[in-house]
Formats: structure tokens, sequence, C-alpha cells
């Protein structure tokens, strides 16, 4: 069936306020530290996404849900003036636009977040024309919106029955639960699965392993189980067969949203009609390349760009 939206994403969306490298251990005892950068940008994982998508050149539309605040109207602008629909991002009077301080140190980061609308978003934010009215429908950060991971299960649902493929990046569980039977629920009514290596290890049920073996596991329960590896690259699972693509050869200045930006690749290569292979080294070119610049979108690749840091032989199935 026709659709006016490439991809509908759904969830997060939050100023990134991010400083470092840090040199040692955060000091405590009102002792002030200088670091080399700080910026402030376009965060949450599925703003950043839908961002990366608008970017490759897809129809993209978001709903969410922001303070009406500063945060929340810069959240609004800035997601608007990167091609994204906004029409569907709340505005909340009741509660602030969330807010994510990233400290960055090496290749590692540490995330203080401060949930603001985030625990009200919910399928209610979801209007049911444009849930029909989509292509592919991604949602992200599952388990830092309850409500709204409450009602995945629905929306998905829906999305499928209007010819939609859906797909879930759930991030990290900063419970550390990581819910099995509501995770079940959602994910019968998934097509593509996205963790990186240790959420994929924490979703499969392993206290340790490989990715490889986790997205075997994965693949399991949903049609297609992509697990992204860092500066090792990616690999993804069909239940039958496992595929690999390496990382491109980059220094990065900072890595935040990397995920979201293959995210993005992955969905939009899929769009293309590229196979999974191709569509692994497609979204690793996507990843890789969002990491040239501070902030998770300011690198954000064009196709062409991607295209051009997508070797055809950068993969092998096993």
């Amino acid at each position: 069936m026709p659709h006016s939206y490439d991809l509908l994403v759904i969830g997060d969306a939050n100023p990134d306020v991010i400083l470092g490298p840090l040199d040692g251990p955060l000091a405590f005892g009102q002792r002030e530290q200088l670091v080399d950068t700080g910026s402030l940008t376009l965060g949450g994982s599925a703003a950043i996404m839908a961002c990366g998508a608008a970017r490759l050149g897809l129809d993209v539309a978001f709903a969410g849900r922001v303070g009406d605040d500063d945060a929340g109207r810069y959240m609004r602008d800035t997601l608007a003036s990167r091609g994204v629909d906004t029409r569907a991002l709340h505005m909340d009077a009741t509660r602030p636009t969330p807010l994510t301080v990233v400290l960055t140190r090496g290749d590692d980061r540490a995330i203080l977040t401060s949930p603001g609308t985030l625990t009200a978003v919910s399928g209610d934010d979801v209007p049911a024309e444009l849930l029909a009215d989509a292509r592919h429908v991604h949602a992200a950060s599952y388990f830092l919106q309850p409500s709204l991971a409450a009602d995945l299960p629905r929306l998905f649902r829906t999305a499928r029955d209007h010819g939609a493929r859906t797909s879930l990046d759930t991030q990290d569980d900063p419970s550390g639960r990581w819910d099995p039977a509501a995770l079940g629920a959602v994910l019968d009514h998934t097509d593509l699965l996205l963790p990186n290596a240790q959420e994929a290890l924490r979703l499969a049920g392993l206290p340790s392993g490989s990715p490889e073996q986790a997205a075997e596991l994965l693949a399991a329960r949903v049609p297609l189980a992509v697990v992204k590896n860092g500066a090792d690259g990616a690999l993804c699972h069909d239940g039958r067969t496992l595929h690999t693509a390496p990382g491109l050869a980059l220094t990065p200045k900072d890595t935040v949203g990397a995920g979201d930006s293959f995210d993005a690749g992955f969905v939009a290569a899929l769009h293309d009609g590229l196979t999974p292979p191709e569509a692994l080294r497609f979204a690793v070119a996507c990843g890789s390349l969002s990491t040239r610049a501070h902030g998770g979108t300011r690198a954000q690749p064009t196709r062409d760009e991607a295209l051009a840091h997508t070797t055809p032989s950068g993969a092998h199935a096993s």
C-alpha cells in the first residue's frame, strides 16, 4: 500500500551537552576541571536517527514529546531544520524537556540524563494516521520511556497491519533488569532489532559470549538481528546466515550517536532495496562517518558520501 512517509521515528528527543575528553576521573569536592571541547547539540537516540535518515534522503516524520520550554523549542526547530516533519512532536506544558550531559574519556563515555518528558511519552503521542502512513516505523530508547514501551506492541502491530516494516533499538537499561516478558511482547512485532554488542548479550540473556552468539540467539526472536560492534564494524543474522562488515579506518572525534546513524543507514539501505549484507556495509559507513565531528548529527553523511565509503567486498557470510 502507498505511504506518504518513508520513515516514522518514535522516541526520545533532548539536547545533549557534550564535554571532554576527561584526562582522569570526574572530581567532586567543588573541583573545576577543564576539557578541550564542549558543545550543545541535538540529542536523543530517536532524534539523531531521524536526522541521519533525513540526511540520507528519506522522508521522515518524528513522534514524541518535549517540554514547552526553550530546550523543547530548540529540539523542534533543529529537527525541522534538518528536514524532519515535527508535527507529531508534542510540546508538554507540565514537564521539562529531557537533558543529557555526555562526558567523554578516551573511547568511552558517561551519560547523565534528566528524564523530563521521557516518562510521559506514550502511544497517545503517535497519531493513528501517521502510523498508517509510514513505510517503516522505528522506535528507540525503549527502557527510558516506560509508557511508550508498554504501547509499542500495539503500535508495531498496527504499523505492520498497514504494510510497514518495524525496527527497535533498545539502548541500555539503566535498571539492569532487561525485562524479558515485556521485551518478548514487542519483539513479536519487530522486524529488525538493532542493539550494540553489549546490549545484544543482555537481550539474549548471555552473561558472557560473543556478538555472533548473541545475534544467532536473537535471530530466533526477530526476522533480522543486527549488532553494532564499535570499531570492529557490525554483523547481522537472519536465523540461517551470519553476515559481517568491518569498520572503517577512521580516527573518531566523537562517537556519540554513531549507533543511531548506523540505524539510519541500515533502514535507508533496506528502503533502497539492498540486501542485508549490502545494508550492513552501508550502515557501517554511515555510523563511522558520523564520528568525524563532535555531536551526533554534525557529521552525518549524505547518501553519496556513505556510498563512496562502502566497499563491495567489505562483508562475508559464514
